[in-house]
């Protein structure tokens, strides 16, 4: 049996050229919306198709759930329209914050991550709308670009939201006689566990059954960690080591506390004491969520607590054959149905599998299997595991409910993995992250602080035969990485990296492979601001109009609302009456002389449906002049041909106005669908 081989080459050694078609990938995948897509994202292919298509399909979802502020730049929504109980008109949710953050540290423009923490941390936001890990988040996205500034900009932010944790807030906050944090499941963002439902005494367990959760204090193990890491950046000495110091005990008191060994499993203590539970007494029964300390590397490397991870394999404990059950089947109310919308069944966390648990067991397992050798030498779970659970978890994307299409939702049943929910808000579900497990599990990319560039796959070789990955903004370097079992996808078998093109290092097998960069400053960030924003409606300037006398308000305000989606599911747009040869125009008024030059229009297009992109269309503004007369821009060569599910891109020699307008022609016979108008 021949013994594995690894080669550090340097770097002059070996010139490859890309082995992806990025045009053809991403047309492929994203049709006329492609160029959005094209310089932004790391380019993916693998034996495994659902892998591929679903890593594919999530770079939508995240481009759809980019909500534009404006001069506020972008934030990452959870769901893709409004919901009673985000901050508006922001739309923010912050309690899966740490995965839109892990997501976008991916994304080749650093714009996204940076202005959603600028968001996140700014005054806008309620950083106790939910527990959160916003300062890991910040951190996570370090680790991969590598710029100091940005990350440490926001160091005394992170330290007031750390520090009012540690207040009494109603729902959750610090036990001083603990010194640990305790919050009622709904505020952790999982509503009826079995914390919550048992201190109801079963009959409920929406509010209430405030806990001492594996969740929260991981949570604040992690921010402590990151507010750390970053004073230490920063030369900040004493903040660096009184947040070390927060960790450490932290970390202490999770594992003395939350660990069960009868359940050998990190689970919940009751922090309410009423009739129906006692104060400090654990809960009885094991749920996902136990795994949520090895997702932040809370946990020692022991046998003890390797223990946990048989649970995630069990069919009759968490291992549902369709997903990863939140709870287990023994709980007396496992998958008990209390919260309704109507007819329709609500989100529960007391047994169905849920994308955002799910992730979490998936960063957990990958940094048990990356980093936690005693663990891994136990043989309890192994990277096939990884893979098999990976996969499963690709699957439910595939929804049974819109004939088998990518389309994830909020919950699903973990034996039949159809979803539970099927809300008008839950189609394109943004609450989890799958392009994070891609990459820093499945291909193994694991994103340091020093200026070493590791890779370890997870990836099977018993059941991945070959993937690529390039377009990997590391460290300021163009990263790819690539396995090919027998050498027949790329001409070349085994393991190799490849850093600006150069082949670096290579192995026969799936190892891991270390490889020194020297750090770079990444590609300056463009930051245009769209002028026509509007996040509330009713709201006076910019106003959206058109000239069809019975628009529905709220479809005319979608236009400028920030958003752009294409998935025609879930509304947000104007549709125009059908073309007869007429023309229509939607105005944007802007409420003062303002500087424009260009503009980017989003239209929708699906003929069967009835829609089609318009035959003809200019721009124009209002004259600034005494006749006030509308006049057509000097644009600079042709307009763009119109482009269905896409953007169709104008510019104009720049322009003052008060006042501009799309005009445009129907095609006889079908409507035309405006997605949104962004004008710059």
């Amino acid at each position: 049996m021949r013994s594995p081989r690894i080669i550090a080459l340097t770097a002059s050694l070996l010139h490859v050229a890309s082995a992806l078609d990025a045009e053809a990938l991403t047309t492929q995948y994203f049709g006329n919306d492609a160029p959005w897509y094209l310089d932004r994202i790391p380019l993916f292919e693998t034996s495994v198709p659902e892998l591929q298509e679903v890593y594919y399909y999530r770079w939508g979802l995240f481009r759809a759930h980019q909500r534009d502020l404006g001069p506020d730049g972008f934030l990452s929504t959870e769901f893709i329209n409004d919901v009673s109980w985000q901050v508006s008109p922001w739309a923010i949710l912050i309690n899966a914050a740490n995965y839109h953050l892990r997501e976008g540290r991916w994304c080749r423009d650093r714009r996204f991550k940076e202005d959603y923490a600028d968001v996140l941390f700014g005054p806008n936001a309620n950083p106790y709308q939910f527990s959160e890990v916003m300062a890991d988040g910040v951190w996570q996205g370090y680790l991969v670009d590598g710029v100091v500034e940005d990350a440490t900009s926001r160091l005394a932010a992170m330290q007031t939201v750390y520090n009012g944790w540690n207040a009494s807030l109603g729902f959750g906050g610090y036990d001083t006689s603990k010194s640990m944090y305790y919050i009622q499941p709904l505020t952790d963002a999982t509503e009826y566990t079995i914390a919550s439902i048992d201190a109801s005494g079963g009959y409920d367990g929406f509010f209430g059954g405030e806990a001492f959760r594996p969740s929260i204090n991981s949570y604040q193990y992690a921010n402590a960690l990151a507010i750390s890491n970053l004073a230490a950046l920063s030369e900040d000495s004493a903040v660096a080591e009184e947040y070390q110091d927060r960790a450490d005990t932290l970390k202490t008191l999770v594992q003395e506390h939350l660990w069960n060994s009868t359940f050998e499993h990190f689970i919940d203590r009751f922090y309410v004491n009423n009739e129906n539970v006692t104060y400090w007494d654990p809960i009885r029964g094991r749920e996902l969520v136990g795994y949520v300390p090895w997702t932040h590397d809370l946990p020692d490397d022991t046998e003890t607590f390797a223990q946990a991870w048989k649970h995630i394999l069990d069919p009759e404990k968490l291992a549902g054959s369709n997903g990863l059950r939140t709870n287990e089947p023994t709980y007396e109310h496992y998958m008990q149905q209390y919260r309704y919308e109507g007819d329709h069944p609500e989100c529960q966390w007391n047994g169905p599998a849920w994308p955002y648990q799910t992730t979490q067991a998936l960063t957990a397992l990958a940094n048990l299997l990356d980093h936690y050798p005693t663990s891994t030498e136990t043989g309890i779970i192994t990277k096939a595991d990884y893979n098999t659970i990976l996969l499963q978890y690709a699957q439910l994307h595939y929804n049974e409910n819109y004939n088998g299409t990518l389309n994830l939702e909020e919950d699903y049943n973990a034996d039949t993995g159809v979803p539970i929910v099927g809300l008008a808000r839950s189609p394109h579900y943004f609450h989890s992250g799958f392009i994070d497990q891609v990459i820093a599990g499945f291909i193994g990319i694991r994103p340091r602080a020093d200026d070493i560039l590791e890779v370890n796959p997870l990836a099977d070789p018993e059941s991945v035969s070959y993937f690529r990955i390039e377009q990997i903004l590391y460290h300021g370097h163009n990263v790819a990485v690539q396995w090919d079992g027998t050498g027949e996808r790329y001409g070349s078998q085994g393991l190799q990296i490849e850093l600006d093109n150069e082949i670096v290092a290579t192995s026969d097998t799936l190892t891991r492979l270390t490889v020194e960069v020297t750090r770079l400053s990444p590609p300056e960030t463009n930051r245009p601001i769209a002028l026509s924003i509007q996040l509330a409606q009713d709201t006076e300037y910019p106003v959206g109009s058109a000239s069809v006398s019975n628009a529905d308000a709220a479809e005319i305000h979608a236009v400028i609302d920030g958003r752009v989606w294409f998935y025609p599911e879930i509304a947000n747009w104007w549709d125009t009456p059908v073309g007869d040869g007429s023309e229509i125009w939607y105005e944007i008024n802007f409420g003062a002389e303002t500087e424009i030059q260009r503009a980017e229009i989003a239209f929708f297009e699906d003929p069967e449906l009835g829609f089609d992109v318009p035959s003809s269309y200019r721009v124009q503004v209002l004259s600034a002049a005494a006749s006030g007369e509308w006049e057509d821009v000097d644009v600079d060569g042709e307009y763009e041909d119109a482009v269905g599910n896409g953007i169709t891109n104008v510019s104009w020699a720049s322009v003052g106005t008060e006042r501009v307008r799309l005009v445009f022609t129907p095609v006889d016979g079908f409507a035309v669908r405006l997605v949104e108008l962004k004008v710059f």
